[in-house]
């Protein structure tokens, strides 16, 4: 078709189907998200990461100082602070199921279930945490810690006296 002839107004044009984008996360298609079993299924990737740890502390006792120790030092506790994150969803998911089974056992025996608040949630999962630091000594350095800031926040609070 000529570029000085005018197109006609109902023109024939060849549709293109589109191709949709479909992001998981959103799509009906992909089904639910259920950790526990994405977890059963990926188990694998934890084997997978163990032995990529190993190969960097090898390649970090290698390169012991520059550039590139530093990368694999940032690597290494970015892997470490992953598998810390890792360990501490699934013990909340085991705290979560044991709070359900409770519930239930409850349940059968005839009582009606009592679901626990948000606050109440949290002082649970503090008292863990405090048993842990306590099994593992480290209580007196993290309560020293919290001393520490709780005491900077309350200066931070306190008038200045400038005379």
């Amino acid at each position: 078709m000529s570029a000085k002839v005018r197109v006609p107004f109902l023109r024939q044009v060849v549709s293109i189907s589109k191709k949709v984008a479909r992001d998981p996360r959103f799509d009906d298609l992909s089904g639910e998200y259920n950790p526990e079993v994405f977890d059963k299924t990926y188990q694998f990737l934890n084997d997978i990461r163990a032995k990529e740890k190993e190969l960097v502390k090898k390649q970090l006792k290698k390169h012991r100082s520059g550039e590139k120790h530093e990368k694999l030092q940032q690597l290494l506790q970015r892997m470490e602070q992953q598998e810390m994150a890792q360990q501490e969803r699934k013990r909340q998911q085991e705290l979560r199921l044991a709070l359900k089974q409770e519930r239930r056992a409850q349940a059968q025996q005839g009582h009606r279930p009592y679901f626990l608040k948000k606050s109440e949630q949290r002082q649970l999962v503090l008292a863990e945490k405090f048993k842990e630091l306590k099994r593992s000594k480290k209580l007196d350095s993290f309560l020293s810690r919290k001393r520490r800031r709780n005491a900077g926040k309350d200066r931070r609070h306190l008038p200045l006296n400038k005379d």
